[in-house]
């Protein structure tokens, strides 16, 4: 009975990894969305910009990897498509890190975008 119970024990955790993962990618791409919102309300150089930035290059870093992995179980041109966007978010966010000036609002589109397919 008890190794029973542990077996269902560990089923019942099998299970709830992936929808504890949507929940934290989903929560990790509001507070991007958040980080961008602010930065998108100042404009020059700013500690705001430069926040908002670092952070989105950290969590597309790390989305990449993952996407990139052979364990990765995604279909393969959903998983390039993706590594299409990230580089493309990569690259747009330091533009607006270095240019000063501009708007944030197409890269909070693709993010909200993004965290709404995660639901």
């Amino acid at each position: 009975m008890a190794a029973s119970l542990s077996q269902s024990a560990y089923n019942e955790v099998l299970e709830e990894t992936p929808r504890l993962a949507r929940e934290r990618e989903r929560a990790a791409f509001e507070k991007a969305i958040e980080l961008l919102r602010l930065a998108d309300s100042r404009e020059g150089l700013t500690a705001e910009r430069a926040e908002a930035v670092r952070y989105v290059n950290q969590l597309w870093s790390i989305l990449l990897e993952d996407l990139a992995s052979a364990e990765n179980d995604l279909p393969p041109a959903l998983r390039a498509r993706l590594i299409s966007i990230g580089l493309w978010v990569l690259r747009e966010a330091e533009r607006l890190r270095l240019d000063g000036s501009g708007s944030f609002s197409d890269l909070i589109e693709v993010m909200e975008a993004i965290k709404k397919g995660l639901s």
